[in-house]
């Protein structure tokens, strides 16, 4: 039996390769997503680069859960920037997405 000997070099490439669960990616910045920066995720949707694109499938099927709690209608035409719009109207309306006071000991976390 004969094992492949990797060279330094493919041994780097092949750990620059694993996913990181650190908060940073790989050039070290946080992660917009779950870092402490959170201005991109407070970016007014009226900013968004992509905004006018339509929809995606998971707000699509958010927004029709969130739009059948409230008894309104659904609009399958809306824009990632409208949809995500009319979502926050509507976890305000239904009071999904709210914070929920924490049990003693434990932190709040927002419903979904």
């Amino acid at each position: 039996m004969t094992t492949k000997k990797t060279t330094a070099h493919e041994d780097d490439r092949r750990e620059s390769h694993r996913p990181d669960h650190s908060g940073t990616n790989h050039s070290g910045h946080d992660n917009p997503k779950t870092g402490p920066d959170t201005s991109n995720r407070d970016k007014d949707p009226d900013d968004w680069t992509t905004g006018d694109e339509p929809m995606t499938g998971a707000q699509a099927s958010y927004l029709k859960t969130l739009s059948e709690e409230a008894g309104e209608a659904f609009d399958d035409s809306l824009t990632k920037a409208d949809a995500s719009k009319r979502i926050d109207a509507l976890q305000e309306k239904t009071g999904r997405g709210q914070q929920r006071p924490a049990p003693s000991g434990r932190k709040a976390r927002a419903t979904l």
